[in-house]
């Protein structure tokens, strides 16, 4: 088991421009990203409503980057294949949406993409614990999901760490995402308690000096976090 994953930063499309998010998934690659996440919102499971797969399928040619779309809808298991088409290589399902997450995470696998398992704030760790074995990622969310631009909640750090030793202990290959008001004051926290996956959006978007410097500078920050 590798103990110290490569640091992977994903800028989320929910602040990008949405009258040009082909122009800025490209942008994106060249800014240095390792990937790039799409937050899907159904106005159900929780209080919004972004992209459907049509709008992934219409950026997907403006980029070879890979493709995350996380998933806060209501049964994901409903509409998995219709993301799968639209190029998304990583599928992450909410364990608070799904009835069956170990049937879902099989069915994502089927469709031939990564599963990953997302955790709100309130839920424990241990809702994961059952299925490690399916799981390719598990993201631990630090804010609440629905919006972008909210607070960090550092006391989800705990949980960051704890989830980490579960993933050491399965000895799988398993990446640990952090997903909600990652920047720069906030990356070097969710690095040191073992995430190597960080999403950002605002953080990304909105730096003054632009993308590539954006991207480098939460690198860098992780890195120098995880080393210390």
């Amino acid at each position: 088991m590798t103990t110290n994953p490569p640091i992977h930063i994903v800028p989320s499309t929910l602040s990008a421009d949405f009258s040009r998010l082909g122009e800025d998934c490209a942008a994106l690659e060249t800014a240095g990203a390792d990937r790039i996440q799409w937050d899907v919102m159904d106005g159900a499971f929780v209080p919004n409503i972004t992209f459907g797969p049509d709008v992934i399928a219409a950026s997907r040619p403006h980029t070879s980057l890979p493709f995350e779309v996380h998933l806060m809808v209501e049964g994901p298991e409903a509409l998995a294949s219709r993301y799968v088409d639209a190029g998304c290589e990583l599928l992450i399902v909410h364990a608070e949406a799904c009835v069956h997450l170990h049937r879902t995470l099989e069915q994502i696998h089927g469709l031939g993409a990564a599963a990953g398992v997302a955790l709100n704030p309130s839920t424990p760790a241990t809702a994961v614990a059952q299925v490690l074995d399916l799981t390719d990622m598990v993201l631990v969310m630090t804010v609440n999901p629905g919006f972008g631009g909210q607070k960090y909640i550092a006391t989800m750090e705990p949980k960051i760490a704890e989830v980490r030793r579960m993933i050491e202990e399965s000895g799988r290959h398993i990446d640990l995402e952090v997903d909600g008001g990652i920047g720069a004051g906030t990356v070097a926290g969710a690095a040191a308690a073992g995430a190597n996956v960080f999403v950002a959006g605002s953080a990304v978007f909105g730096h003054p000096e632009g993308l590539a410097a954006a991207v480098a500078e939460l690198r860098s920050l992780a890195e120098a976090a995880r080393a210390s």
